[in-house]
């Protein structure tokens, strides 16, 4: 059984999921599976086959976390000394050499990944053209529209 990395940050948020899952959203099924029941034959039961669907997904979700946070190796970024490289967790702000526009991203897990908040998957190709780079290196990163080339600004460990 191998672990994964994520950040503290995103460890908290899968255990507010699990949480609201839990304690939420299960309860909240099991009485519309209730009600239900209680209108008589399940056979044509609309209501009931959709709480019994709905279930089916929260406990499946349940599952998965819990199956997740067992094989998690949280990483908290800002304990880090990386000693200027790039590693998980790291924010690197970086300038693109063909427009000189500047980005920011973090590298985080799978889970917590979401672009449009700078927040890049640690298997991504930019990701993996980061890794082990330190300030004032260029990343070269192959992406669908070709060949980019990107210089890594700073490194912060937040």
């Amino acid at each position: 059984m191998s672990t994964f990395p994520i950040t503290k940050r995103g460890a908290e948020l899968l255990k507010a999921e699990l949480h609201k899952l839990k304690t939420v959203e299960r309860p909240a099924v099991i009485q519309a599976i209730a009600e239900a029941r209680a209108q008589g034959d399940l056979s044509e039961n609309a209501d009931y086959d959709a709480a019994k669907e709905r279930q089916g997904f929260i406990e499946g979700r349940i599952a998965e976390i819990d199956s997740k946070m067992s094989m998690a190796q949280i990483i908290d970024p800002s304990t880090l000394d990386a000693a200027g490289r790039v590693v998980f967790g790291a924010t690197v702000e970086l300038a693109d050499e063909d427009t000189g526009t500047q980005v920011t991203y973090q590298i985080v897990g799978e889970d917590e990944a979401d672009l449009k908040l700078g927040l890049v998957n640690i298997s991504s190709p930019i990701a993996r053209a980061l890794i082990s780079k330190e300030e004032g290196d260029v990343a070269v990163v192959q992406t669908p529209g070709g060949t980019r080339r990107f210089e890594i600004v700073a490194v912060r460990y937040v």
